[in-house]
């Protein structure tokens, strides 16, 4: 005999939990904002159509070394912006690929900021930078006050690394919810640096 629909109804509600387990991001939100796109990059990634882009949070600090820098001061570029600690273990593993596709893609216009957050002090994440040579900078935010201000359905902040892609007006693009290779970013980067430079 066939479950009652009732029955089937809970089973598919049990299945579609596990999977928003399974992925870690809010897919619900994704499917109001967005779509959610993993197997052409083989990470979890959020992208969102040019109409349905939300401006991104002005950030502004101060970088590991001290000096001010911004997101708004970037405007006009395709900026990638990828969050990370020195203690978080996937975020040493895709380091070197981030600077890889930092140096591929600067003469494009394309920008990286990271935003170092959780490093109670910034000694570590210096270590970081210099063990990785990534040569473009990273807000410090301690106690994650600038993570906090970008839309949760974008990051998580109790799982880390995330990259953010924000077009050249200011707006979020795409977001990658799992660490990232140089190939997967690539993937999702280069449709966004191939936009018009006035959506």
């Amino acid at each position: 005999m066939p479950p009652r629909p009732r029955a089937a109804l809970a089973k598919a509600a049990l299945l579609a939990a596990a999977l928003l387990s399974a992925t870690g991001c809010a897919a619900a939100d994704a499917l109001q904002q967005g779509s959610a796109a993993a197997p052409a990059t083989g990470a979890p990634v959020l992208t969102f159509a040019a109409a349905e882009r939300r401006p991104a949070p002005d950030l502004a600090g101060e970088d590991l070394d001290g000096t001010p820098q911004s997101l708004v001061a970037l405007r006009g570029h395709v900026v990638v912006l990828n969050i990370w600690g020195s203690w978080c273990g996937p975020c040493r593993a895709e380091a070197d690929g981030l600077q890889r596709v930092h140096a591929e893609t600067e003469a494009q216009g394309v920008r990286f900021l990271g935003i170092d957050t959780r490093d109670p002090q910034p000694g570590p994440a210096r270590t970081f930078v210099r063990d990785h040579g990534l040569t473009y900078p990273s807000l410090y935010d301690p106690k994650g006050a600038l993570v906090r201000t970008l839309p949760p359905q974008t990051v998580n902040v109790q799982a880390l690394p995330a990259t953010l892609v924000i077009d050249r007006a200011g707006r979020i693009a795409a977001a990658v919810t799992a660490p990232v290779t140089p190939g997967q970013l690539r993937a999702v980067l280069d449709p966004i640096t191939a936009e018009a430079a006035t959506p």
